[in-house]
């Protein structure tokens, strides 16, 4: 089947320089994924700290010549960590499925780059966007509701603040609704447009107040 691109705007947009961040956002089931961790000094703390707060059965190998005690601590808490003490060697990456590096050596970071190139692997370098297939970003998260935050490298920091105001503005009860939306859907008959329009019916309070207020400015 060939995807068409009449009338959609995607062919006109093809032949322009495409503003803002180009980055599609996706969320992996680390769980599934074999990650291989490069470094376990503070930044390896800090990725490694990051990864199985968004996925506590991730399956980690992380590989370095000295270890910071927190990680040997993490490794005993979670049993999808595995600690190698050794130097990184390309045949590390041999049953990896995504690549991070935190290493403080430029040199062993390029390395670690063209050896999971060379087996068409995805790779994260710490603090150099050039070298990234793919970022690590800001997570705001609230039972089965998590919002990924990018500013495509230019600034993690701002990233920061905004997973502040976002975590802060979204109500703590916001789970408790996506379970009871979860079990209304599954309880809905008919066909998939009506309960789509069901659906979109009573999840409009969600935005009533913006909505309203957006109809009544156009109008």
């Amino acid at each position: 089947m060939r995807l068409s691109l009449k009338n959609n705007g995607l062919g006109r947009q093809a032949n322009e320089k495409q503003q803002g961040n180009p980055l599609f956002p996706v969320f992996l089931k680390l769980n599934y994924l074999h990650t291989v961790l490069i470094g376990a000094g503070n930044v390896g703390l800090e990725k490694l700290t990051a990864i199985l707060g968004n996925c506590h059965d991730a399956k980690v190998t992380v590989i370095a010549s000295a270890f910071l005690p927190e990680i040997h601590i993490l490794a005993s808490e979670y049993k999808g960590v595995v600690v190698k003490q050794k130097s990184f060697t390309a045949s590390d990456l041999d049953n990896a499925n995504i690549v991070v590096a935190a290493t403080n050596n430029a040199e062993l970071n390029t390395y670690i780059v063209q050896s999971a190139h060379e087996r068409r692997l995805l790779v994260n370098v710490a603090d150099k966007p050039e070298l990234c297939d793919f970022y690590l970003g800001a997570i705001v998260q609230k039972g089965d509701l998590k919002i990924a935050i990018s500013t495509n490298g230019k600034s993690p920091t701002v990233a920061k603040r905004l997973k502040e105001v976002l975590s802060e503005a979204l109500p703590e009860d916001i789970d408790t609704t996506l379970q009871q939306m979860s079990e209304l859907r599954n309880s809905l008959n008919g066909d998939f447009a009506e309960k789509v329009k069901t659906l979109n019916k009573i999840t409009a309070v969600l935005v009533g107040e913006k909505g309203i207020q957006n109809k009544s400015e156009s109008q």
